[in-house]
């Protein structure tokens, strides 16, 4: 068996929300990028914390996972966050542009069953921001019939803390080693 995907989202979780006050951390660096569709006199702007880069490599260089963007963000993911962030390309799972007015149309996220569809068996740590009940307990289900599968889930007005790689990281140990060859 492959090493487990590491599903990426970004917003809420490299990029954080604004709290109610309308900041975002301190720790993170304002960036202008301009995304695909849009035109370059009318940028969006992220904020990054510059540690992200270099905390995320550390895990990928393990081996022990494949990363994988898994945001709205799709190729601009690779194009215009992951090198402000020093990280390599990345492949995306070209998520559709669905019309819905809620992250959770069915009561779960809305990403759930384009991921589900393109993992198929493939065991996945997965960390977005937006996860309800129903998500957790389609990744127990999956475990529960032998798919290794753990989401982790960072709070969207604080994004990715160095303690969610760290589960990460303790997650991928207690994997049988056939799990982690390659």
């Amino acid at each position: 068996m492959r090493p487990p995907y590491l599903l990426l989202d970004i917003d809420g979780v490299l990029i954080p929300f604004p709290d109610e006050h309308g900041s975002t951390p301190a720790t993170h660096a304002r960036h202008d990028v301009v995304p695909t569709g849009r035109s370059a006199d009318n940028p969006v702007t992220v904020w990054l914390h510059p540690d992200h880069g270099r905390l995320l490599m550390d895990v990928i260089r393990t081996g022990l996972v494949t990363p994988v963007w898994c945001t709205s963000w799709r190729q601009d993911a690779t194009a215009l966050i992951g090198p402000l962030l020093n990280l390599p390309s990345l492949p995306y799972i070209d998520l559709p542009r669905p019309r819905i007015t809620t992250s959770h149309p069915n009561g779960y996220l809305w990403k759930r069953d384009h991921v589900d569809a393109w993992l198929g068996d493939a065991p996945v740590v997965w960390i977005d921001d937006d996860f309800t009940d129903l998500d957790h307990a389609w990744a127990a289900e999956r475990t529960t019939r032998g798919v290794p599968t753990f989401l982790i889930q960072p709070v969207s007005r604080l994004g990715l803390q160095p303690e969610h790689l760290d589960e990460l990281a303790a997650w991928v140990s207690q994997l049988p080693v056939v799990a982690r060859t390659v």
